[in-house]
């Protein structure tokens, strides 16, 4: 892109990028996601705790890139510099594992949504399903193999195909909204008896689900509840650092910040009509055994059969166009990390269409490996999201690490010192945030990261070896020996059934 003025981004384009890099595929099954975890109370409060997080971790990204504009070769720089050579590789790793498994999710999801129309896809993961995944997958390959660098028609479309049935299905909800049907599910706890829902049938959005509860299920507490479904609140966020990464492109270095807080308070809002809008026009336990995309369920139960046919088309052309500049996205992790010595230089090699070859080989290997792990997963789109969040939560806490001590160093801050109290704090509350994650997402995801982070480090021994390096020192060596023994612990648990995928 040039530099030239007429070349910038300007704060439209800027505040559109953060908002088509972070609606993805997340935001069609949040009501049934939600709806199995919690209620509306439980919901509103999840929101407010990942919307005043993920906002202070923007506004490191943003301090980052003004701060740091040097430091420009993705998200796992700033952990390299802050902490380190392996630390730098272990964001590396875990942001181009997350990238991956997000891919994977993806593909589940669009199964899951002909599942709806032709059973034997099932949720996503049944043996066709997984077939016909892997063809998409090679197919893409070879496009990205090819040189398909960039697709501004696909993307053009894509970004309208998600936001018009988002838009749509907002607007329905609004008018067919129940104050009764949500004042029922607003704590989230199942009716007292079956007798109290039989006036709520005349709506015509109550499904038998709802009438089976017994009376004696004993309810979750609010923070359980709002524990749930925070890895989920996570994973639709991803990407809040869009703006950020293109700032260097900004007409004005002041349209970053705005565009980044515009851009979220956007998305926010769409995340949570889409979320709390559903709790009222369906129950609470009908809304949790919707199959996914669960906004196409939701809008079946409303105006019939066309609304799932109008979510289904719309997620799948969006999901579809997105895939290409996200696996595009996963290989570039690796060569930028190679390109900085924190992966092996084999990953910086480039086919005669400047395309980095081997990082797109790796890359889709791993894609298709998890693709055939699905197949064992009961709940695969919900492993594969929660997964992908714990994954990226990792280089999400580095970067916010790196904040704090980069206000509490006063490094850069030494000719203007104004912004000091202000960076130091906003970046605590997003270290905070990011380690409230990992807690609220369970010792299960972190063990599951484990598994790849330990095997994983082979890339970095093999990178070190080639610059004829000592590989860690005593801190360094200590955090890989507590992955290893980690990533044992989880092989075992999985092994025994202590934990279950």
């Amino acid at each position: 892109m040039s530099d030239s003025t007429s070349s910038k981004l300007s704060l439209y384009a800027l505040t559109a990028l953060v908002v088509g890099s972070m609606i993805g595929a997340g935001i069609f099954s949040l009501p049934a996601t939600f709806g199995r975890a919690t209620g509306g109370g439980g919901a509103l409060i999840a929101w407010l705790i990942a919307g005043s997080g993920m906002l202070m971790l923007a506004f490191v990204f943003q301090t980052l890139a003004q701060r740091k504009p040097e430091l420009d070769s993705g998200v796992f720089i700033y952990a390299k510099a802050g902490f380190g050579d392996y630390f730098g590789f272990i964001a590396a790793l875990g942001f181009w594992a997350g990238t991956c498994i997000g891919n994977v999710s993806y593909f589940i999801l669009i199964k899951s949504t002909l599942g709806a129309f032709f059973p034997v896809f099932g949720d996503g993961n049944t043996f066709l399903a997984i077939a016909v995944s892997s063809v998409i997958l090679w197919f893409f390959h070879i496009l990205l193999l090819r040189g398909v660098k960039s697709a501004a028609a696909i993307n053009t479309i894509a970004t309208f195909a998600k936001i018009i049935p988002i838009f749509c299905f907002v607007i329905i909800l609004a008018f067919a909204f129940k104050a009764d049907i949500f004042a029922l599910n607003f704590w989230g706890t199942p009716p007292s008896a079956p007798a109290d829902l039989s006036h709520l049938n005349d709506y015509g959005y109550v499904g038998h689900a709802a009438l089976a509860i017994e009376p004696s299920v004993e309810p979750e507490s609010l923070w359980s509840q709002v524990r749930s479904t925070m890895l989920v609140t996570v994973f639709v966020f991803l990407g809040i650092e869009g703006a950020s990464v293109y700032s260097r492109y900004a007409k004005e270095r002041k349209h970053v910040g705005i565009a980044t807080v515009l851009g979220f308070l956007g998305v926010l809002c769409l995340l949570v009509l889409v979320t709390m809008l559903s709790y009222g026009v369906m129950l609470r336990p009908d809304i949790a055994a919707l199959r996914q995309p669960s906004m196409a369920g939701i809008l079946e139960a409303i105006v019939g059969r066309w609304g799932a046919i109008f979510i289904s088309v719309g997620l799948i052309i969006s999901v579809l166009g997105a895939y290409l500049s996200w696996s595009l996205l996963a290989a570039e992790v690796l060569f930028s990390a190679a390109k900085s010595k924190s992966m092996p230089n084999v990953f910086t090699k480039e086919n005669d269409k400047d395309v980095p070859h081997v990082a797109v080989w790796l890359t889709n290997i791993t894609i298709q490996v998890f693709l055939i792990l699905t197949f064992f997963s009961d709940y695969a789109f919900q492993l594969a999201l929660e997964l992908t969040s714990s994954l990226t939560l990792i280089p999400y806490l580095l970067v916010a690490a790196y904040g704090v001590k980069l206000a509490y160093t006063k490094e850069t801050y030494e000719t203007d010192s104004r912004d000091y109290k202000k960076d130091l704090t906003i970046a605590v509350l997003a270290t905070f945030y990011a380690l409230l994650m990992l807690y609220a997402g369970g010792l299960k995801y972190i063990l599951l990261s484990a598994i790849i982070y330990g095997p994983g480090t082979v890339f970095y021994l093999i990178a070190k070896r080639e610059q004829h390096q000592k590989p860690f020192n005593v801190v360094e060596g200590t955090i890989f020996a507590i992955i290893i023994v980690a990533a044992i612990v989880a092989i075992y648990s999985i092994a025994t059934g202590a934990i279950t995928i």
